[in-house]
């Protein structure tokens, strides 16, 4: 079995935005079974390591099966939050897309089972 790194951007996609000083950061996989390699292998602590530059007081996971996603919330990321803040991201807008970017390790049958459906010939 061979094993590829690829990017969490390969198994899924994201949204985040800003409460005051913390940020929500959803990440939806494309399938089922790339919403359980989520649910496995990005815990909380893996996203605080991830941001760890950013000195998150805490990092908690909350699932939301529904819609094959996790909702992580990163506590005083924001350096006081939108009106506070002299960063460029005062509202946290792009961390998904930076979390998205985190390298992960699939066999090239798992990457399979948890890629975006390519779409079909409109033909």
């Amino acid at each position: 079995m061979s094993i590829t790194k690829r990017l969490l951007s390969d198994i899924a996609h994201g949204r985040s935005g800003d409460k005051g000083n913390h940020a929500n950061v959803a990440i939806l996989a494309y399938t089922p079974s790339g919403f359980a390699w989520l649910r496995q292998h990005l815990t909380a602590e893996r996203v605080a390591g991830y941001f760890a530059p950013l000195k998150p007081s805490r990092v908690e996971r909350y699932e939301a099966a529904n819609v094959l996603g996790l909702n992580f919330v990163l506590y005083d990321v924001l350096a006081g939050g939108a009106s506070r803040s002299l960063r460029i991201d005062s509202q946290g807008k792009a961390l998904a897309l930076a979390l998205l970017q985190m390298p992960i390790d699939l066999s090239d049958a798992e990457f399979d089972s948890m890629r975006r459906p390519l779409r079909s010939d409109p033909s």
